[in-house]
């Protein structure tokens, strides 16, 4: 994550070499965030619950998002929202961030 203004969620940074980057992210309580920042590279997120998300974007919508244990999503870099724990429980997730860019085929 680029560029990231300071939120309650706390970060552990499991793996940073020059390809990856794997950064636990874990939301103690409702409301917990990540704080507002823009992807600077492709990612993928591993959900570690079951539950929802909220994504606040740049024009303020807020929107929710349901994720399920295990199942991966990709995003491409330039991506700028602030996450948010919208359950009654702590969750976390894994973000796994891709510093190199794809060789041509």
């Amino acid at each position: 994550m680029c560029g990231n203004s300071r939120g309650t969620a706390i970060p552990t940074v499991q793996i940073d070499n020059k390809r990856t980057r794997v950064t636990e992210w874990r939301f103690p309580a409702r409301g917990d965030n990540t704080g507002w920042h823009k992807h600077a590279y492709d990612y993928v997120v591993v959900p570690l619950f079951t539950g929802v998300l909220e994504i606040e974007t740049p024009d303020g919508k807020r929107i929710t998002a349901q994720m399920t244990h295990g199942v991966p999503y990709y995003r491409n870099l330039g991506v700028e929202h602030d996450v948010i724990n919208g359950n009654d429980f702590e969750c976390a997730f894994v973000e796994i961030e891709l510093l190199e860019q794809a060789a041509s085929a």
